[in-house]
Formats: C-alpha cells, structure tokens, sequence
C-alpha cells in the first residue's frame, strides 16, 4: 500500500463511500438547506458516511488494517437517509435515517471488534450514522423541512485517508471491501 512514506502517519477511517448517483441525490438537498440555515456546502464528491473514525494510524499499520476490515462479515443492506437533522454544538447540518438497519449496526459492531483485535484505538461512543451536508449552519430546534429521502444500496465499505488537496479535504480509497451479496434486496 504505497499511500504514505515508512515512518509517517496517515489519517484514516471506514466508512460508506455511495455511488456517484446517490451522492448527487444527496447534494440536491443543499441548495435548499443552504438557503434556510446558512453555512458551507460539503462537495458532493466527499460525501460519505463514517463507520468507524481511527485518526492518525502510522503507515506501517495500514496492512494491519486492511487484514482486520477483511475478517467483517457483514451483509449488504438497502439504506434510507430520509431526515435532515442540526448539531447546534458542532454547527452540523446532516442526513440520516429514521430507522437505522440492523445490518448497519451489525456492520460497525463488527468492524470494532475486530479492530479491537488488532489493538486499534477509535473512539468507542453510540454509532450515530449520518451524512453531514452543511458545515457552520445555523438553526434552531425547529424541525428542518422534509425532503426526498435517498436511498443508498450498500454492497462494500471502504478504508479512505482524508488529504488535503487544493486546500480542502479529499478523501482516498484505501482498499474496498465486499460485504455479502446473497441477502441484497432486488
């Protein structure tokens, strides 16, 4: 994995990577978002949502990473992301689902423990799942207006290393793994 020099650290976390389709879907809701609570659009292209947020992991540690992230099991699974919701204590503007699957839950469970395994250290707090679409909103505790959920079809999950590029955050697809394919809903 030629992703950074021996010695050095990468900044690195699992998580949802959508199709190019279902981050456009996503993207579409913040023009309107924008328009009522203010703040920064996130780039549909780095639209993800987290699993599992590791941090600084060193380099020679990212193979060790990958072997724990190939030992999940997990089944793919249909996701609705169908409210919008604010954390006024951070200023995020995010997507979520109503009823999270259990598979997700199953999903994240399992990737802690087997990371726990390999002794990697990740925050370990309630899995809260969500897409944030606005960085320094402003809003109130008012419900935010309904909008068409997006339905993401999750079949992998990726490891990705946040960069800067350009002097914004990017993200790199580490490695991609598969989850099980004879439980997908047509």
């Amino acid at each position: 994995m030629d992703t950074c020099p021996e010695n050095l650290t990468a900044r690195v976390f699992f998580a949802l990577w959508p199709t190019d389709d279902e981050r456009i879907a996503l993207a579409d809701w913040q023009p309107a978002l924008v328009r009522l609570c203010g703040g920064r659009v996130m780039r549909a292209e780095t639209l993800h949502l987290t699993l599992v947020f590791l941090g600084e992991i060193p380099c020679n540690r990212l193979e060790a990473l990958c072997l724990a992230a190939q030992q999940v099991s997990g089944q793919c699974f249909g996701l609705s992301l169908d409210v919008a919701r604010y954390w006024g204590h951070n200023h995020i503007l995010y997507t979520a689902p109503r009823v999270v699957p259990p598979q997700l839950a199953q999903l994240v469970r399992e990737l802690e423990k087997q990371l726990r395994r390999q002794h990697f250290k990740f925050d370990a707090r309630e899995y809260k799942p969500h897409v944030t679409l606005l960085r320094n909103a402003h809003w109130r505790d008012d419900p935010l207006p309904e909008l068409p959920p997006v339905r993401l079809e999750v079949g992998s999950f990726v490891l990705l290393q946040s960069v800067q590029q350009d002097g914004a955050a990017a993200y790199r697809i580490l490695a991609r793994f598969p989850l099980s394919e004879s439980v997908c809903d047509p």
